[in-house]
C-alpha cells in the first residue's frame, strides 16, 4: 500500500478548519448546560478561544504562504507552493524537491528538519 503524501500548507489549513468546527461544537455543547452557568461559560470560552486560535493560524499560514517558492509540478503541470526542502504537490500530491542532492531518493519529510551538529 502506497503512502499518501499531502502538502504542508494544506495540512495546516485543515488543522485550522478543524479548530473552527471544534470550537463551534464546544460552544454548542455549552448550550446544554444552561442550568449551570459556570460550565456553560467555560465551554463558551473554550470554543471562543479555539476559534481565535484558528484565526491566528490562518493569518500565520497566509503570511507564510506568500513567501513560499512556487514550482511547476511535473505530473499535473500546475503551479504549487513548496514549503521546505521536500513537499508534495497541492493538486496531485506528487512528492517534490528543490534540493539536487535529494532527487531520486525516497520521499521523507524528515529531510525538512535541521540536522544537529554532533559534538
Amino acid at each position: 500500500m502506497a503512502v499518501k503524501y499531502s502538502n504542508k500548507i494544506n495540512k495546516i489549513r485543515t488543522f485550522a478548519l478543524l479548530l473552527i468546527f471544534g470550537g463551534i461544537i464546544v460552544m454548542y455543547l455549552g448550550l446544554f448546560f444552561q442550568a449551570n452557568p459556570l460550565i456553560m461559560t467555560l465551554l463558551m470560552l473554550l470554543g471562543f478561544l479555539s476559534i481565535i486560535a484558528s484565526t491566528g493560524i490562518y493569518f500565520w499560514i497566509g503570511m507564510l504562504s506568500s513567501k513560499t517558492v512556487q514550482v511547476l509540478c511535473p505530473s499535473c503541470n500546475k503551479y504549487t507552493k513548496m514549503l521546505g526542502r521536500v513537499d508534495a504537490c497541492m493538486h496531485c500530491n506528487e512528492p517534490l524537491t528543490l534540493d539536487k542532492d535529494l532527487e531520486g531518493k525516497e520521499f521523507d519529510e524528515k529531510y525538512n528538519r535541521k540536522k544537529r551538529k554532533e559534538q
